[in-house]
């Protein structure tokens, strides 16, 4: 008799490693996008490293072995988040790779060169938008914070209304249990681009100001009225921190 087959084991997600200069994954991309995609890491990384920052947060995210969290920050702020998390790991005396951090980014064709800029940063990217393969991108990302990673979501995206928070970022901290980090910061110098978000651009040696709120908890139990008032106070709280 011929033995039995075994099922081969299903593939799980890799644990944490440090990053360095390698990426997490490599997202596959025509030439053309990914030449693209390096160029804006370079950009991005010329003008992040030229800001001065300043860091205001609350003690809170200090404590020791505090954490995984999640930052909500809105989508037109996406340029300088890979910098404020840099800064955000030297004020609790961390470095990437120690901590490290797990990203939701759009299915789009442009979303596929922001993922691979990501992983230029060292942050895992996890494709899916409110849209389309929402349900299972805050899965993805529920595990990730599982294994220790920071998660990084923009509540008002991928499509707006601008500071309009959707209820992704609730039912995140719903089903991974992790506390949600308001935070947005204020720049004196800047361009905005002319897309539904206004999505701002610092300036060269602009002063940033990065701004974190007091941390939101949801219930594991949460009904949707209580999903729909936390929603209401995510907002709330990320409007208090940003100026415009």
């Amino acid at each position: 008799m011929t033995p039995e087959k075994k099922p081969a084991p299903v593939a799980a997600l890799p644990a944490p490693k440090p990053h360095g200069k390698t990426p997490l994954t490599v997202t596959p991309l025509p030439r053309g996008r990914a030449v693209v995609a390096f160029l804006i890491s370079l950009l991005m990384r010329f003008i992040t490293g030229s800001l001065r920052y300043r860091w205001v947060f609350q003690p809170e995210l200090l404590v020791p072995d505090a954490g995984p969290f999640i930052f909500a920050i809105w989508h037109n702020r996406c340029s300088v988040a890979p910098a404020m998390y840099k800064f955000f790991l030297k004020e609790r005396g961390e470095r990437l790779g120690q901590r490290t951090m797990a990203a939701i980014v759009s299915l789009s064709r442009d979303g596929s060169v922001m993922a691979r800029v990501m992983e230029h940063f060292g942050v895992q990217p996890v494709r899916g938008s409110s849209s389309r393969r929402g349900g299972m991108a805050l899965l993805e990302l529920a595990t990730w914070a599982a294994r220790g990673y920071d998660v990084a979501i923009t509540p008002d995206g991928p499509r707006g209304p601008r500071y309009a928070v959707q209820t992704g970022a609730i039912k995140l901290a719903q089903i991974s249990g992790r506390p949600i980090v308001p935070v947005s910061y204020r720049v004196n110098w800047k361009i905005r681009v002319n897309s539904w978000d206004r999505h701002m651009i610092p300036l060269p040696f602009s002063r940033v100001e990065m701004r974190a709120a007091q941390l939101l908890t949801v219930p594991p139990e949460a009904t949707d009225a209580q999903i729909e008032e936390l929603r209401l106070e995510l907002e709330r709280r990320l409007m208090s921190i940003t100026e415009d």
